[in-house]
């Protein structure tokens, strides 16, 4: 992968643990509108999504209605996709929800590995699931309170963004760089390697990790 913005993607932030509110329905926002298209092209589109959805502000996109529907279909910044606009602003709505009942998003959302990160032990790409048991039961709980573009695989692909589970392979650099920074839950930025010193192999099911 040559794509800049993916490979700092995959150095710097992919895989680390998040408990930022913002960050976490800003990456499910995100994992739901790449369903059926590349994340080389959702990545260039964050900008616009962030300015698109007040910065993630969940609280301020509850509040979108249907003119702010059509006014984002005509914004070439982000995925034009009525159900996927339509999901953000219900998913908003449904995180405020979530943070109402139990505090954080974070909370909620990490209480389903045990408000632990699963640290994996992947060796070469083919081992790496598409979802898991866990993911099904997010997904699961994820729809019965409102939210869309939820499904098992869009869920693992979540967990697997923002650290709920350590999907590097182990041969990649970031394997043990993440897991020294899993009790935090902070999103480091690490220094981006160069191509000559950054391993191969070391890739998701997106081609990731």
């Amino acid at each position: 992968m040559n794509d800049p913005l993916y490979v700092a993607y995959h150095d710097e932030e992919w895989g680390a643990p998040s408990r930022d509110d913002v960050h976490l329905y800003e990456m499910l926002t995100l994992e739901g509108a790449q369903a059926g298209l590349s994340w080389s092209t959702i990545l260039r589109k964050r900008e616009g999504y962030r300015r698109a959805f007040a910065g993630f502000d969940a609280s301020r996109v509850a509040r979108f209605g249907a003119r702010d529907v059509e006014r984002l279909m005509g914004d070439a910044g982000i995925v034009r996709n009525r159900l996927k606009i339509e999901s953000a602003i219900a998913n908003a709505r449904a995180v405020l929800d979530v943070v109402e009942e139990h505090g954080s998003l974070s909370a909620y959302l990490w209480s389903f590995t045990g408000d632990e990160p699963v640290v994996n032990v992947f060796r070469s790409l083919g081992e790496i699931p598409a979802e898991t048991p866990v993911s099904k039961a997010m997904s699961k709980a994820l729809k019965k309170r409102g939210f869309r573009f939820v499904g098992p695989t869009v869920c693992y692909a979540f967990m697997q963004a923002t650290g709920m589970v350590n999907d590097h392979v182990t041969s990649c650099f970031r394997y043990a760089e993440v897991a020294r920074t899993a009790a935090t839950g902070r999103r480091p930025r690490a220094p981006a390697a160069s191509p000559r010193s950054r391993p191969s192999g070391s890739a998701r099911r997106r081609t990731h990790g």
